[in-house]
């Protein structure tokens, strides 16, 4: 991989976030009576932008559920992201409606134009790396889109009937956004 890849390794939040709510009390502020498990941990998401892994304990006391159970939840739906995402994140749908209008070949064109490889689900890419560029490549199975394959989110913006040439302009347009981040 060449450095332009980010992959997660999830730090303390005091350490990357110094003014991040510790995990117990990022729970107390979402939790709300009769509130489900994944609503909770939408909140969390919407709030910090991923759910840590540090939450999990918490978690399973608030809504009386194994730790196990709690990040069962967690990993199972690809929504949900247990580091902070990536500055371009490209997340291409990789279930059958898309792999028969040509996802697959539009992924082997994804990692060539960006140096990167896609993982076997999207959170492959949290284990065991540290940050060192600013994309992420993560599969996903189904984004709703199956008339209009193949899709994909970029920065979670839903794209249908990408080909290599509209995914070249979108991620160039992408990649544009976060220099012109960096430099404000």
């Amino acid at each position: 991989m060449n450095n332009k890849c980010i992959y997660r390794l999830w730090r303390s939040p005091t350490v990357d976030r110094p003014n991040a709510l510790a995990p117990d009390e990022l729970v107390r502020r979402h939790a709300q009576p009769g509130m489900s498990l994944v609503a909770l941990l939408h909140a969390i998401q919407d709030d910090v932008g991923f759910v840590p892994p540090e939450t999990v304990a918490p978690l399973a006391r608030t809504m009386n559920l194994s730790r196990a159970e709690v990040h069962g939840v967690i990993t199972y739906y690809h929504h949900f992201r247990r580091s902070p995402a990536a500055p371009v994140t490209v997340q291409l749908c990789r279930a059958e409606a898309c792999r028969s209008m040509g996802s697959e070949a539009l992924a082997q064109h994804v990692e060539g134009h960006t140096g990167c490889r896609f993982g076997q689900h999207g959170h492959d890419a949290d284990h065991g790396h540290d940050h060192t560029g600013p994309v992420a490549l993560e599969s996903v199975y189904c984004l709703g889109q199956c008339a209009l394959s193949p899709a994909m989110m970029i920065n979670g913006t839903l794209h249908a009937k990408v080909t290599p040439q509209k995914f070249d302009k979108l991620y160039a347009a992408a990649l544009a956004t976060v220099r012109t981040e960096e430099a404000a």
